[in-house]
């Protein structure tokens, strides 16, 4: 295992995610929190983890990420998008098995832009024939 610093970036929405991995045992520190302090959802909690739990086997890395913007559930996917971008920065074997879980491919829909004359992106106001 190299000595080098791995980085990372992930997104999803409008959060954006660096993930900086060191040698270690497999936990994750969320700006300056455990991920189960900053993710106290169980289920989003564990979103962050999928990269390592896919990869199998114990943990190698510590992951200190710093995430902005959106909300919880679009920051924890952004933490996972992160984390698998540096693990194949980390060894590009890993790149199949990654790709394979699509933890490696950036989800890229976001909200649509409200436009004029219409009450929403799309919702306009009903149509009177008469």
């Amino acid at each position: 295992m190299p000595t080098t610093q791995i980085w990372g970036t992930g997104k999803r929405k409008t959060a954006i995610a660096r993930v900086h991995l060191v040698a270690g045992t497999g936990k994750i520190v969320v700006n300056g929190k455990p991920v189960e302090v900053y993710f106290p959802v169980q289920t989003v909690s564990m979103k962050t983890m999928a990269a390592f739990t896919v990869m199998g086997g114990t943990p190698v890395f510590d992951a200190i990420v710093s995430v902005a913007g959106g909300g919880f559930n679009g920051q924890a996917e952004a933490v996972r998008h992160g984390i698998a971008r540096a693990l194949v920065e980390q060894d590009p074997e890993n790149k199949p098995v990654l790709k394979k879980a699509k933890l490696l491919t950036r989800d890229a829909r976001i909200k649509e832009r409200k436009k004029y004359g219409l009450l929403g992106a799309r919702k306009a106001t009903q149509y009177r024939k008469r």
